[in-house]
């Protein structure tokens, strides 16, 4: 990796830098594959500190790019608002199993939490889906905490039986950053699958499902909020992240792998997650390839942001898309490059300027994650 050269503040000393030709954006890559011990680097998620401090989350994956065996939550911390980036850190850990997904929050009260995932290492999302493997060492639900910027953290603690039904099979967090409701509730989306019927052997999508884990007492205590299943195979939510809107609702956006136009779903709770006013329904609008996304809801200026490739059918074109209706209707309001990207993050990173973390590469989605600082009155 190639290091900026006279970079005056000490704690952020990795990561290179690139000042684009477009005047006020600025990119920078916390992550890069085969570095510091870890074969690849992925799922990102990013959050900024009651300081200002941005902690760069993802899944570092020790042997290869896949999505099991031995993979923890690593963490860049960045004090200048993601130009540069210290060392890395590790987050959580399962031994030599997989701790991932991570889904961190700010709380007002400053911490910091991180829900995630842990399976055993060999424990593969086929494996589960087929009810192969037992509860034990299946996908279960852990959070833990910092009170110092995301420097330490707590141990963990399992509370799986709080937030995941027995008869769920796969299961999820977001990808990506959780929020905290103006009410002070913190909702985590999440996705499962469900035991199949007839033949079938649970891998088919038309299992898949959403719903989202809710903490009323700052993450000490969880349950479960909505939960949207239709086994139809027309619209199976999957990874799906959130944003509180002004009126007060919470808006959700989801991951579609199946038969509806697009491969997108949206829904909305006017009860911050308890149910949805209507289950997910296609949201066509936004053209992109099956994968994870983002969006985040901007205050001053009320705008709604998601952020996911723009390509029809390849991990592609990394675009930021706006929205001020709330998420009925969407517009193209930047476009990084057309490089190969997949996965994305987005966080607000001071008034002027949102922060997109993303995964990208120049003959691959997978080669980086990479922080991109784009001035607000970019998106306007």
């Amino acid at each position: 990796m190639t290091s900026t050269e006279d970079i005056e503040d000490t704690e952020n000393t990795e990561g290179s830098e690139v000042t684009d030709d477009i005047e006020g954006i600025e990119t920078s890559v916390p992550f890069e594959a085969g570095q510091d011990g870890y074969a690849s680097f992925r799922i990102p998620a990013v959050v900024a500190t009651a300081d200002g401090t941005l902690l760069a989350f993802c899944e570092g994956r020790v042997g290869s790019r896949q999505d099991f065996g031995n993979i923890a939550i690593v963490l860049k911390r960045s004090t200048d608002g993601g130009r540069t980036w210290g060392p890395l850190e590790v987050a959580a850990e399962n031994g030599e199993h997989l701790a991932g997904n991570p889904a961190p929050v700010v709380l007002d009260s400053g911490r910091v939490l991180l829900v995630h995932i842990r399976n055993a290492a060999e424990a593969t999302e086929a494996a589960i889906r087929r009810g192969e493997v037992s509860a034990a060492d299946g996908r279960r639900v852990w959070v833990q905490h910092s009170d110092d910027e995301g420097l330490t953290w707590s141990s963990p603690t399992d509370v799986t039986a709080q937030t995941k039904r027995e008869t769920w099979r796969w299961y999820a967090t977001t990808p990506g950053h959780a929020l905290q409701l103006t009410s002070g509730r913190v909702v985590v989306p999440a996705n499962h699958s469900l035991p199949p019927k007839g033949t079938d052997n649970g891998t088919e999508g038309k299992y898949d499902g959403g719903h989202c884990l809710l903490s009323d007492d700052e993450g000490r205590t969880w349950r479960i909020g909505y939960v949207d299943d239709n086994p139809s195979g027309y619209i199976n939510a999957n990874e799906t992240t959130a944003a509180e809107l002004p009126d007060g609702r919470v808006y959700f956006n989801t991951r579609n792998d199946s038969s509806a136009p697009g491969t997108r779903a949206d829904a909305y709770s006017r009860d911050g997650g308890e149910t949805l006013v209507k289950p997910f329904r296609p949201q066509a609008g936004l053209t992109t390839p099956v994968v994870q996304g983002s969006v985040l809801q901007l205050r001053d200026p009320d705008l709604l942001i998601y952020s996911g490739p723009a390509a029809p059918r390849h991990r592609a074109l990394m675009t930021v898309r706006a929205s001020t209706d709330d998420g009925v209707t969407w517009r193209t309001a930047h476009t990084v490059d057309g490089l190969p990207a997949a996965y994305s993050d987005l966080v607000r990173v001071d008034a002027g300027t949102v922060g997109l973390l993303y995964e990208t590469g120049d003959f691959g989605a997978y080669e980086t994650i990479t922080f991109r600082r784009i001035p607000v009155t970019a998106l306007t």
